[in-house]
């Protein structure tokens, strides 16, 4: 039965191997290919279009209603025609952002809002690199911006205002939490359209678009509204996070759409619905469009192939304003960091189905979530993510405390019945039927389950599945400090035994291929002695095979780790430690003989018998 188990173990390891052999050396290769195709393909059809004299900034339909009305597909701007994002913004008249967390501007020219960083985070753990950029402008690098508007039904001469329409101002002339800022455009046609920006002290902004309409005949117009981003943008492309677009449509749920598979489909067919958002999401960032809950509204993802294109947006029931009054419609636009209590202080206050399936807490979203309430209280505590994942640790130890004590009682008594075992074994010979009756009467007679050694392995399994993704996906890891040379616990140890942790002047992650694996540092190092410790506190397995593959174990661990969240590493290492020290008190309160110091020296004289022979 303990070679039932450690070949358990042994298949839980190969599976995590092979996957990450197969995400380092196949997925990965494959995914630069393809992104370096793309980023090929839409240049020479960028400069196809300016060849040929193309307009790439025209319209095109993205989802309809039954009045046939659509959402304008707007491009980001192809080829890019300035060399930096400041030339882009200078090239226009802006209204300026300024708030306790974000900075930006509002672009006059379309109304739209194309400019926008965020002030709490930057692109390093140095508070002196700059901010972090979510909305860009067309024209210049990696565009992504949020616009809204009107569309109209065919048949309709209603003069809207378009992409290139110039707002003027209305009344102050900076936007802040305070002091709201409304545009206003008059199609010279008896229509003054306005669009009203507002924005909280945080993330959230209230769009509201109104037309005036002085004339004697009724207008209907339908409202939109779109978020869209050009090229394909730098992902994790690690299987266990979504990045791309997203949103949660009434009873269908939670929808997710990698980048790549809409370039395939093009345009995506999706419910119309009263509630829910839509958007685009990076690791830490994003940006959804929020209709009004209770109000209809048809969502749609879509790409162009033409510009390079992604875009969600959403269109809204007709506006009808009769000759010499008012139309009205709002919604509102998320634009900033995946904080959790605020993206679930959102989802309540608002009414925003389902606003927190924006953090991708992955399918143990039922174990991985409170997991992070439960380290966040705890950094409250401590003041210190890194400790917080320490005294997590001992929590959960505790909990399965009942469960790990029977187990190493269990494996206790398995030690010492092992001659018993043994005399069975040479009793029986090859007869396998009679060895496990007469195991199991042994097992029977010494209230031994020879189940209870795996249960702490599979209990720790979703454990530690939920706080490798509370690692990855949480921005309050992000730049977290731990202590010492632990900057970042969302990050790999920097620190690597190949330049002698940094007293040689060179990076091993340079090495093509293997660089990764070279980045082997001093906590990958102390979670794999104290895996290497754990292992030796059990007798060694009588087949040769075994034998080496269990003293090779945490070598691999080791540098399968070494890139892995360090807060990931040092959990693992504080829990192989907890598991040693419990596992003693236990095998020695029982009688059994504990098998470290005997395991070491005999490695130790296997060594010393090879070199002398």
């Amino acid at each position: 039965m303990i070679s039932e188990n450690r070949n358990t173990i042994l298949a839980v390891v190969l599976s995590l191997i092979v996957l990450l052999g197969w995400q380092y050396f196949v997925a990965g290769p494959q995914l630069e290919r393809q992104q370096a195709a793309l980023e090929a393909q839409q240049q020479a059809e960028a400069e196809r279009l300016a060849a040929d004299g193309a307009n790439p900034q025209t319209p095109q339909p993205s989802v309809t209603t039954a009045g046939n009305a659509s959402a304008p597909t707007q491009a980001a701007g192809a080829p890019t025609s300035f060399a930096s994002r400041d030339q882009a913004l200078a090239a226009s008249k802006r209204v300026v952002i300024d708030t306790p967390r974000l900075e930006g501007s509002v672009n006059l020219t379309g109304g739209r809002l194309d400019d926008l960083r965020l002030k709490d985070y930057h692109e390093t753990v140095d508070r002196s690199s700059p901010t972090i950029v979510l909305f860009s402008p067309k024209g210049g690098p990696n565009p992504y911006y949020a616009d809204y508007g009107w569309t109209k039904d065919p048949a309709s001469d209603v003069v809207l205002p378009g992409q290139d329409s110039v707002w003027s101002v209305e009344g102050e002339a900076t936007l802040t939490p305070s002091k709201p800022l409304t545009l206003t455009w008059d199609n010279g046609n008896g229509l003054i359209f306005k669009r009203s920006y507002s924005v909280d002290e945080n993330y959230m902004f209230e769009v509201v678009q109104s037309v005036e309409n002085s004339t004697t005949d009724a207008v209907t117009i339908y409202p939109y509204g779109l978020i869209a981003r050009q090229g394909t943008p730098e992902t994790t492309g690690f299987f266990i996070l979504h990045e791309g677009l997203i949103g949660v449509f009434g009873e269908d749920g939670l929808k997710e759409v990698d980048y790549g598979d809409l370039e395939e489909e093009g345009k995506m067919a999706l419910p119309q619905v009263d509630q829910g958002w839509l958007g685009i999401t990076d690791k830490y960032w994003a940006s959804t469009l929020i209709p009004v809950p209770g109000n209809d509204f048809q969502p749609g993802f879509s790409h162009s192939t033409t510009t390079g294109n992604f875009q969600a947006d959403f269109l809204g029931n007709a506006v009808t304003v009769a000759g010499g009054s008012t139309g009205e419609t709002s919604s509102y636009l998320f634009a900033g960091a995946k904080e959790t209590n605020l993206i679930d202080s959102y989802e309540a206050t608002l009414g925003v189905k389902s606003f927190e399936l924006l953090i991708d807490w992955g399918w143990f979203y039922f174990l991985t979530k409170p997991m992070f309430f439960v380290i966040d209280w705890l950094f409250h505590l401590s003041g210190n993510f890194g400790v917080a994942i320490l005294l997590v640790t001992v929590l959960v130890k505790l909990v399965f405390f009942p469960l790990a004590n029977k187990s190493y009682v269990s494996m206790s008594k398995m030690k010492l019945v092992q001659p018993q075992m043994t005399e069975i074994r040479e009793k029986y010979g090859d007869d396998r039927q009679k060895q496990q009756q007469a195991l199991m009467e042994l097992y029977k007679k010494e209230k031994i389950n020879p189940l209870a050694g795996c249960l702490p392995i599979l209990v720790q399994i979703p454990v530690f599945f939920s706080l490798y993704k509370v690692l990855f996906v949480t921005i309050e890891m992000r730049h977290a400090p731990f202590f010492g040379w632990i900057q970042d616990l969302s990050a790999p140890d920097p620190t690597s035994l190949f330049n002698l942790f940094g007293l040689i002047p060179w990076d091993p992650s340079v090495v093509p291929i293997f660089g990764p694996f070279l980045m082997l540092g001093v906590w990958p190092l102390i979670m794999g002695i104290t895996m290497f410790i754990q292992m030796k506190m059990n007798p060694a397995p009588p087949d040769p095979t075994q034998q080496m593959i269990f003293t090779w174990m945490p070598v691999i661990f080791t540098f399968m780790l070494a890139s892995f969240p360090a807060g990931l590493v040092i959990y693992w290492a504080w829990n192989n430690t907890l598991s040693v020290t419990q596992q003693y008190v236990i095998m020695r309160r029982q009688g059994a003989k504990v098998e470290l110091w005997d395991n070491l020296a005999a490695l130790f004289k296997r060594k010393k018998s090879a070199s002398n022979d």
